[in-house]
């Protein structure tokens, strides 16, 4: 009961400090100070709001907003991580990104403590939490899309950097298209399996999913007959993996976990694992975890991921 007492002034004293911020914030729009602030006008979900023409501190709330802001050419001051470091193609962009880990419920007072300028957050994760997050600072809500691409777009209008979202878009495609006649060189018609390794399961991923379909769709390698024709992902026991059997694997350790890493030994001690043909032929590809999380849903995962494979197929090929 004691504990309860303590959280529950914690929580009230955050609450009373975040009203207090919103307060401030309403208030000195009358300073000379404020004036000063160039604000433009922006369309979101929850209607027009005005924003900073500059913003200089914004926070992306869900673990992939802040890609698409660094994508942009602007580093996010705080994110959500899921993984304890940032991917290596982040580490030295973010080195000083405040990491606020991720929950079901923003972290308030983390984001009260950045003193941001403006929040941009999906609407279908922080809807329900957006008059505390307003408070804090102008937030835009944007509506979910099912291609990265439109997410990219409606970030690139909110900072009036539409031509720059365009040319990121259009820079990827350029290397899916350069680096799919490169992988046709190099594997041509043999079969390629990608999956991943969880605590709890193993998934192989088909054409449909976002992570497949940048597999095996837009690179162009060649799913084994029966995954071509599942509709998303797939969990599977390692005795049903021989009758897929492909001639390569791209494996992914979802996490650095030690539940995670003992099942992928446990598989490769096996004389199942062991007699596969991509196995024989040492066309095993091991994969960063923290690096394919946003793997299909980032312009910035994709494009390392595209590089991985590439130079892991070069790699086997010299071999």
């Amino acid at each position: 009961m004691k504990h309860n007492w303590i959280k529950g002034i914690i929580i009230a004293l955050l609450c009373m400090a975040i009203t207090a911020c919103g307060t401030a914030s309403k208030g000195s729009k009358d300073t000379d100070s404020d004036k000063t602030v160039k604000q433009r006008v922006v369309k979101t979900v929850m209607g027009d709001i005005s924003i900073p023409t500059d913003p200089k501190r914004v926070i992306g709330l869900s673990v992939v907003y802040p890609e698409f802001i660094y994508a942009l050419g602007i580093v996010p001051i705080a994110e959500q991580n899921y993984h304890t470091d940032f991917p290596s193609y982040l580490a030295e962009p973010f080195k000083n990104t405040i990491k606020m880990g991720i929950a079901k419920t923003p972290n308030f007072e983390a984001i009260l403590a950045a003193t941001p300028d403006l929040i941009i957050a999906p609407e279908w994760w922080s809807k329900k939490d957006y008059d505390q997050l307003s408070a804090i600072a102008p937030t835009v809500l944007l509506p979910q899309h099912d291609d990265w691409r439109d997410e990219l777009r409606d970030i690139g209008e909110v900072f009036g950097k539409k031509d720059q979202a365009e040319k990121v878009i259009t820079d990827l495609q350029t290397k899916v298209t350069e680096s799919k006649k490169t992988l046709d060189d190099l594997v041509g018609d043999e079969t390629v399996m990608y999956m991943r390794v969880m605590a709890k399961e193993v998934i192989i991923h088909g054409i449909k999913s976002d992570r497949g379909n940048l597999i095996h769709v837009q690179l162009g390698l060649q799913p084994v007959p029966k995954i071509a024709e599942t509709e998303n992902t797939l969990s599977i026991s390692l005795e049903v993996i021989p009758e897929y059997n492909p001639d390569h694997l791209i494996v992914q350790l979802d996490d650095e976990s030690d539940e995670v890493k003992n099942r992928f030994e446990e598989m490769m001690n096996s004389s199942l694992w062991k007699n596969l043909t991509a196995v024989k032929e040492k066309h095993i590809y091991m994969m960063g975890g923290k690096e394919w999380f946003n793997l299909g849903m980032s312009p910035l995962a994709n494009s390392f991921a595209i590089d991985a494979v590439l130079e892991a197929f070069k790699n086997n090929k010299k071999g």
